[in-house]
């Protein structure tokens, strides 16, 4: 087994799988794709071929090849086999809009049975559930060299959901890597600030308080999660894989 100093970082990135309002997001997901490639980053993420999802995806495999992008999506969400079908889908759903986790990407039952090919989004594994997606893009995580960990682009509900939990699981002791909002256009201040009012409060030690890093520019993430280190007040608990 290759020693942990030389193994490859591996950075999952939850995001929106809608582009959003301002463009400026879309260039962030772009940027923090170049910035991977610069530092030799494999990239975990949700699957998605659509909005910041697959603006990163597709990105970080024209400069580094399919084998630097990992989709992993639950089977409840391959439907169809286009964009177009997903659009047909929405429509027949009363949705005209895109949006949420339904934009997640979307493969025909004969691609799922034969295996997924390589495509300009890198490789992709289906899995059972939401809860099997998490922990797989987690364990890809922590099999990651130094530099690993979770990094949070604008996002909704879906977003904010995946990016806490991470967090819990740095406290409760879970994982031992950093977790960084990449906070373009102070998208996650509004987070940040109840963080803190969190710590003021009692409710979050100030060493716990500081699990959640803020980086203003996607270069500065991964030196943010290169330096990262464990805070003293996390809970030392077994969890049966540290």
């Amino acid at each position: 087994m290759a020693d942990s100093e030389t193994k490859q970082a591996v950075v999952c990135v939850f995001c929106g799988s809608v582009s959003g309002k301002n463009p400026v997001h879309m260039e962030a997901a772009r940027t923090l794709a170049e910035e991977l490639h610069k530092h030799n980053v494999q990239l975990v993420y949700g699957g998605g071929t659509t909005g910041l999802m697959g603006e990163v995806a597709r990105t970080l495999v024209k400069l580094s090849g399919p084998q630097a992008v990992h989709g992993i999506i639950p089977r409840a969400l391959v439907k169809v086999a286009t964009d177009s079908g997903m659009r047909d889908h929405q429509n027949q759903n009363g949705n005209t809009e895109s949006g949420g986790k339904t934009a997640e990407r979307v493969i025909s039952d004969s691609i799922e049975e034969n295996g997924i090919p390589e495509s300009e989004y890198g490789m992709t594994t289906i899995v059972p559930d939401m809860h099997t997606r998490k922990r797989l893009m987690a364990t890809k995580v922590l099999e990651g060299g130094p530099g690993s960990g979770f990094v949070s682009l604008a996002g909704g509900f879906g977003t904010i959901e995946e990016v806490m939990e991470m967090t819990t699981w740095n406290q409760l002791g879970i994982h031992k890597v950093g977790v960084v909002l990449l906070n373009i256009n102070g998208y996650w201040d509004g987070l940040l600030s109840w963080v803190r009012n969190a710590v003021q409060e009692g409710y979050i030690s100030a060493d716990n308080g500081e699990i959640l890093a803020e980086a203003k520019d996607p270069a500065e993430v991964f030196p943010r999660l290169l330096a990262y280190r464990v805070s003293q007040g996390r809970m030392r608990l077994n969890w049966g894989q540290e």
